[in-house]
């Protein structure tokens, strides 16, 4: 059985830390923080735990910047959205779950080129 590490990119990490830093005074964050440390867990035991985004519909931005050839959505509290990608570890017994952002649905629309309503 493959080992899966969670690994945040730096604009995750952000909007994580952020998160943690509001999760004291607010209880949206609070409970968006509560689902994503969930999700994680759930991630590590099963690596394809969201659902798949078809690769014509991966962002531009992230096949540049992370070389992602896939891409999975996890969906959070408050219409917000986790997407990571799977990579291959640094042993052929690792699973490097790379989480790229943390968004809300506005900005998840937006980086997907869908238009509002």
């Amino acid at each position: 059985m493959k080992i899966v590490r969670v690994k945040l990119s730096v604009e995750a990490e952000e909007v994580y830390n952020h998160l943690n830093k509001e999760a004291s005074t607010s209880k949206a964050e609070r409970m968006i923080l509560k689902a994503i440390n969930q999700k994680v867990e759930l991630i590590k035991v099963n690596p394809h735990y969201g659902n798949p985004i078809a690769k014509t519909l991966i962002p531009e931005e992230y096949r540049q910047k992370y070389r992602s050839t896939n891409l999975f959505r996890v969906e959070l509290p408050a219409f917000w959205r986790m997407l990571y990608t799977l990579t291959d570890g640094e042993s052929e017994i690792e699973i490097i779950a790379f989480v790229l952002d943390f968004i809300n649905h506005k900005e998840y629309d937006k980086k997907f080129g869908y238009r509002g309503t």
